[in-house]
């Protein structure tokens, strides 16, 4: 039997042991998709214990702990730092099988030292021990360092300022590139009820009324091409669903009139209202080379009583099965046919999705760089063993996994680099499984390649980047 998370962790065969200690285990991270804070980055946030860096904001562990019954008190209320802990480490050990285990092993081993087991009785020694390593210098830029991170892309609303991006690229003592990346996801949203609102800032932040579609795309263009000066490569949207419905531009102006006016409207009919912006922001995207992100296929805030009580982001979204087949397949060739579909990565967060990302993309390829559209990696609650696997399989299968550019954290932590360790375990692991199969030569020099490649260097390739 195997000892737990010993240093062949989830590597059950020889070769896939040399492919990851030897090849991917010392790769940089490229960490091209995530959610901290540059503020914190380059302010080098200090925290007083492992609450403040583990729990506080990290809606994954809160939804593990009220699976296990903790009120809500422990959870995001203001119960001690030293409780809210206790009641995480008496819940974990009961999730078995959940990538959190896991990954909070992973983060304990690399950060702190420590090698045992969290639960509730060994709390106070971890702890303790946690909070010794923080008070002596475990910072936010201490950490990216030990996680030997190349490059972080940020996310980022178009009306931000983008200062603490600015400020950390004069920084010389940052040796990590920590990019913007530009979200225009409210901007888009002319169905939620703040988009009027939104759109009064933006206007503001633009210096320009914005009265139809043709202005806002305006305003976002210059939103652009500000974030292009301050080193951006990438976009994201984050979807609900996927959207393609092409509407005339009176009935496109109407519905804006109404929102601004303070109507709320239908989802369906903002559909043509939010296709020509993304349309729009495509074809910039194109233009300066960026690699344009769309994540779809999420049930956000199922749970009313609770969205009012703490707000979104809060651990209480879902997977929104949705079939968007036909509209990602028609988004792709009308950017294709009029030859400004940028380098895109495709998520949808319903794992049933692989198979058609993994065909679709096939059908779109460019020559710009290999794998110019990607299936990207396994999503938010895919992120785990299971999903990883099928998702590198579903695109060996059908697509060439030596072009993928790898993992990602999605994370507001920095501790979840480990999940990049994670994830090359896992492919380091199937790669050398095909090979003890007999299903691929053992050729050490191809096969270091491609788990360097996928690990790493893929990434810098696809995102133009400089390290």
């Amino acid at each position: 039997m195997k000892k737990f998370m010993d240093e062949n962790f989830l590597l059950s065969n020889e070769t896939a042991v040399r492919l990851y200690h030897d090849y991917a285990a010392d790769c940089p991270i490229v960490d091209y998709h995530c959610h901290v804070s540059p503020k914190e980055i380059y302010e080098d946030k200090a925290f007083d214990n492992i609450t403040g860096v583990w729990l506080s904001g990290d809606h994954y562990k809160w939804r593990l702990m009220r699976s296990n019954g903790v009120d809500e008190y422990y959870i995001t209320g203001n119960a001690p730092d030293r409780e809210k802990f206790q009641k995480f480490a008496e819940a974990l050990p009961k999730a078995i099988g959940n990538p959190m285990y896991h990954w909070c092993h992973l983060e304990l081993k690399k950060y702190f030292g420590y090698t045992g087991v969290l639960n509730g009785n060994t709390a106070e020694e971890v702890w303790q021990l946690t909070s010794k390593k923080l008070q002596e210098g475990l910072t936010v830029r201490k950490l990216i360092e030990m996680s030997n991170v190349a490059f972080v892309g940020t996310t980022d609303d178009p009306v931000d300022s983008l200062e603490w991006h600015k400020k950390i690229a004069e920084d010389e003592s940052i040796k990590t590139i920590v990019a913007p990346s530009f979200r225009p996801d409210k901007a888009l949203n002319l169905d939620k009820t703040d988009w009027a609102d939104y759109i009064r800032t933006l206007e503001d932040v633009c210096g320009m009324r914005i009265y139809n579609i043709e202005d806002l795309k305006a305003a976002l263009s210059m939103r652009i091409a500000h974030f292009a000066a301050h080193g951006c490569k990438a976009s994201d949207h984050g979807l609900d669903h996927m959207i393609f419905r092409i509407d005339p531009a009176d009935t496109m102006n109407a519905v804006m009139n109404r929102a601004l006016a303070g109507e709320i409207i239908p989802v369906d009919e903002a559909e043509g209202f939010k296709t020509e912006l993304l349309i729009h922001c495509a074809k910039e995207y194109a233009k300066l080379g960026w690699v344009m992100q769309i994540h779809y296929n999420c049930l956000r805030n199922p749970n009313s009583a609770m969205l009012k009580m703490i707000g979104p982001d809060t651990g209480f979204d879902s997977i929104g099965p949705a079939n968007g087949s036909e509209k990602v397949a028609k988004l792709l060739d009308a950017l294709y046919a009029a030859n400004c579909l940028p380098k895109t990565v495709l998520y949808s967060l319903d794992g049933n999705d692989n198979a058609f990302l993994d065909s679709i993309i096939g059908a779109f390829q460019g020559t710009e760089v290999a794998g110019k559209l990607q299936h990207g990696s396994a999503w938010w609650f895919n992120d785990q063993k299971q999903g990883m696997t099928e998702q590198l399989i579903s695109l060996a299968n059908l697509g060439i996994l030596g072009n993928f550019i790898g993992m990602l954290t999605d994370s507001r932590s920095f501790l979840s680099y480990t999940r990049h360790e994670y994830f090359r375990r896992i492919l380091c692991n199937i790669i050398g499984t095909w090979v003890e199969n007999g299903e691929y030569p053992e050729d050490m020099e191809q096969l270091g390649t491609i788990a360097a490649d996928i690990s790493y260097y893929n990434a810098v390739r696809y995102f133009a980047l400089e390290v």
